[in-house]
Order: structure tokens, then C-alpha cells, then sequence
């Protein structure tokens, strides 16, 4: 049953292409739809620069809830923005995700598995430019959390949506969309830097080729959210022959506080308890604990002065990590019996 499910994945994937659209973004969304909106705004032509609005398209898939998008916002979006409601009755974003691949018209596919993701001005430009450069290529966007520090850990202090609202006005989003890295910190999939192993993207994009080839996202995560579905395709995408990596350096990809399921509660016993859960959920799926991928990309993309500082941080990083080896060697090397 699961290899049928994969195989009607990979043949709906591989046909159905328009070759003027270049590049589909899928964006899932459910019981969110002030952060959805946000999101879908950052995609508007007028919001990306450097990209003529006819080479992306836009597929939004919402699963049912009793607190959809409004109509009325649905009504304002331009021709090549789509919108799906679908009943759902599974905790799971993977088959609404699916849903989406299938109905993706582009050349090239980037799935955003949470719709409160916002993004800077350059994303949809240089992620068409990043599949330029390379027919295999696997473009994917650093991830941030809105406020100082991780919402999950930030909830306790009092991190809301109210809170989140007075930052983003104190930026006059979304007049400059670099001014998100003004009032963000790096996710915890991203904490490393830019110049290290991450662990997961929320906006990243293949060639459908490519995504018929992993069949979609695995249906067997049916932990809420998807659990580490994200982080496993991820992974296997990495895995696939001949991919390269290529990270918008300059861009980012800002997660929106929504009570998400390892984000919002601010109990954190109860939190620690959703994560040893979903890691469990992927060794018994997997064989293994998730381990983060190493890669060696290519990084695109010109440099805002509003992001200049998480590069100081990721160089610094990897310094750290690179002094910290050589200090565990000398002291290897300097011990009485070596």
C-alpha cells in the first residue's frame, strides 16, 4: 500500500509541467491564518524582488479547521496563487504536502511544511537563479525564529503573538524584508551557522524530477506536525545521486510564534515529552537516531547589512569548532603514553 501511495507520488510529480513557470512554491497552513497571510504576503510579486511574477506560481493547501484564511485576503491574491481546502483528519502535514507536489506546475518545486514562515525579498530570485546554475541543484533558505531567542524557550518568559506583533511593527514590516533579521535568531535547525551541518529546511526547493525520485514526503510520520518528516526528507534529499547544495546565504526563512508543536507550550515537560516522541517515531521508522547531514554547498546570494551579523556568528562558530579540535589533539598528542 505505502509503495503505491510513493509510486502515484512520482508519476503525478513527473507530468504536468509548465515550462514557463519556473519555480512552484507549495505552502501548507492549518489553525493559523494570520500567520499564513504573512507568509503568503512575502510571496507576493510586489514583496519578491528581481523575478517577473509570471515565473512562479504559488500553491497554498490549507487543512480544514475551524480557523481557515479569510476569503476576503484569498480573494486580493494574483492569478498565479492557488488556493486548496481540504479536509484532514490526521495530525500530519505530509499528505496535504503531497496534495500539493501533485498539483505543482513548475520546473523546479519548494515546499514550505509551515505556512508562519516568512521570507526576505530575494528568496523566489535567487532560488530560480540557484537551479541555474546547476540542473541538480537542491536550494534551500536559512532558518531564524522571530525574537531574541527560541520561541520554544521564549514562551516561558512570556513570548507571544502579541509580543511578536510589536516587533514586527517596530520594523514596519513589510516595507524592508531584510529588517527580519533585525529582531530574529537562528532556529534551532540552524544554530550552527550557515557554515556547518544544519539539520533541516523550511524552504526547499528541487527540481520535480528530483521529488519524484523520493516519492514525496514519507506518510509513515504521523506524529502531529509531521514530527521529524521535514528533517528526514532533508536527509534523503541530500543522499540523492549527484545533488548539489546550494544556500541562500543572504536570505532567510522567519518562523511566526502559533502554538506549533514543539514552539508553543510553554510547559516544558510536556515539550521534552513531544520531542522524545517524535525522535522515537523516526527510529522506529528509520532503524536509527536522525543524524544531520554534511554537506558542501555552494552559497548564493548578495549580503544585506541587516544579515551581517549572523554571518559573524556563523564564521565564529566554526572557528570554535575548529579550535576546539586542534586543542583535543594536543592534548592527545602531549599525554605521557602517546
Amino acid at each position: 500500500m505505502l509503495e503505491r501511495v510513493k509510486q502515484s507520488v512520482r508519476n503525478l510529480i513527473s507530468g504536468g509541467t509548465d515550462e514557463t513557470c519556473l519555480l512552484s512554491v507549495i505552502v501548507v497552513a492549518y489553525n493559523m491564518p494570520a500567520q499564513a497571510e504573512n507568509t503568503i504576503r512575502s510571496l507576493l510579486p510586489d514583496y519578491q524582488c528581481g523575478v517577473p511574477s509570471t515565473h512562479y506560481e504559488v500553491v497554498i493547501v490549507e487543512n480544514a479547521s475551524d480557523n481557515t484564511i479569510s476569503p476576503a485576503f484569498l480573494q486580493t491574491l494574483p492569478v498565479q496563487f492557488s488556493y486548496h481546502l481540504r479536509q484532514e483528519t490526521r495530525p500530519t502535514p505530509v499528505y496535504a504536502i503531497n496534495y500539493g507536489l501533485e498539483r505543482a506546475r513548475g520546473r523546479n518545486i519548494c515546499v514550505m511544511i509551515d505556512g508562519a514562515r516568512l521570507l526576505t525579498p530575494g528568496v523566489v530570485g535567487n532560488m530560480i537563479l540557484g537551479h541555474k546554475l546547476t540542473e541538480d541543484a537542491m536550494v534551500t533558505v536559512p532558518g531564524y525564529h522571530l525574537g531574541e531567542k527560541l520561541q520554544q524557550d521564549a514562551v516561558s518568559s512570556g513570548y507571544d503573538m502579541d509580543h511578536e506583533m510589536q516587533l514586527m511593527q517596530s520594523i514596519a514590516w513589510p516595507d524592508n524584508g531584510y529588517r527580519l533579521f533585525e529582531i530574529a535568531c537562528f532556529s534551532g535547525s540552524c544554530k550552527w551557522g550557515f557554515f556547518l551541518s544544519q539539520s533541516e529546511s523550511n524552504c526547499i526547493s528541487m527540481p520535480r524530477e528530483r521529488w519524484a525520485a523520493l516519492g514525496g514526503y514519507e506518510t509513515r510520520f504521523e506524529s502531529r506536525g509531521g514530527g521529524l518528516v521535514n528533517l528526514d526528507l532533508y536527509k534523503r534529499a541530500c543522499a540523492l545521486p549527484g545533488i548539489q547544495h546550494v544556500v541562500l546565504l543572504g536570505e532567510g526563512s522567519f518562523h511566526q510564534f502559533h502554538g506549533g508543536a514543539t514552539t508553543g507550550a510553554d510547559d516544558g515537560n510536556a515539550r521534552e515529552k513531544v520531542i522524545e516522541d517524535i525522535k522515537k517515531e523516526y527510529q522506529q521508522i528509520r532503524g536509527q537516531k536522525y543524524k544531520a547531514p554534511e554537506t558542501d554547498p555552494i552559497f548564493l546570494g548578495r549580503l544585506p547589512p541587516e544579515v551581517q551579523q549572523f554571518v559573524s556568528l556563523s564564521s565564529n562558530a566554526i572557528m570554535q569548532r575548529r579550535n576546539n579540535a586542534t586543542a583535543r589533539k594536543d592534548v592527545v598528542t602531549s599525554h605521557p603514553e602517546n
